[in-house]
Order: structure tokens, then C-alpha cells, then sequence
């Protein structure tokens, strides 16, 4: 079965770190950039942050710039999210995908749209 799972989400206080992780099984990821979305209660989701399939480009959404950082362990198939300085408002369910036939993220990956999700991972900021 060919699945993205998400992991390492949890409730952390203002400020805080957490690491997350998306993992592949089935398929590799070597060969496609990877995007992290995020949606928040009543919100759109949005794009969080993208690699490259070499990871050596990345993209960040503006809200999350110099808090977060993307990176790729490809022997392990698993892109990482390290998120500091972590605010309530970085409260979401985040979600990875592969963006297929992309090496590069490109200027559009926020707003490609995807058949189908996985669970995503729960973060909750909050004191």
C-alpha cells in the first residue's frame, strides 16, 4: 500500500520545538519534492514549507520563515518538519505530500491541489 504517514505532532507550550516526521511506504521519495500543509480550525489549509527532491531547495510560507525548517533523509524515505519558536497560532493539523513529477518545488506548490490526504499530525501550541 502506498502511503505518507505523519508523526511527532503534540501539545507544546509557546516557544516550544517539535520535530515532525513523513515517512513513505510502499514507494520512495527520492525522486519528488515534497510539500508540508497545514489547516487549522475553520481555516483553508495552507502550505507550510517544501524540498526539493535533492533537498537542496526549499520553500517556506512567510508566517513560518526562520522558525521552521525542512529537510530529507531519502535512505530513510522520511522528510522532516523542525518547528521552533513555536506560537498558538501554528495550531493545526499538518499533513505532507508528495508533489509527483516535481523535482522542484516550483512557485505554485502552496496552491497544488491533491486527491486524497493522510491523517496529518496534530499540533496544538498552547500554555
Amino acid at each position: 500500500q502506498l502511503q505518507l504517514v505523519e508523526s511527532g505532532g503534540g501539545l507544546v507550550q509557546p516557544g516550544g520545538s517539535l520535530r515532525l516526521s513523513c515517512a513513505a511506504s510502499g514507494f520512495t521519495l527520492d525522486y519528488n519534492a515534497i510539500a508540508w500543509f497545514r489547516q487549522a480550525p475553520g481555516k483553508e489549509r495552507e502550505g507550510v514549507s517544501c524540498i526539493s527532491s535533492s533537498g537542496g531547495s526549499t520553500n517556506y510560507a512567510t508566517s513560518v520563515e526562520g522558525r521552521f525548517t525542512i529537510s530529507r533523509d531519502n535512505a530513510k524515505n522520511t522528510v522532516y518538519l523542525q518547528m521552533n519558536s513555536l506560537k498558538p497560532e501554528d495550531t493545526a493539523v499538518y499533513y505532507c505530500q508528495t508533489l509527483v513529477g516535481f523535482f522542484v518545488c516550483g512557485s505554485s506548490w502552496s496552491k497544488l491541489r491533491f486527491a486524497s490526504w493522510g491523517q496529518g499530525t496534530q499540533v496544538t501550541v498552547s500554555s
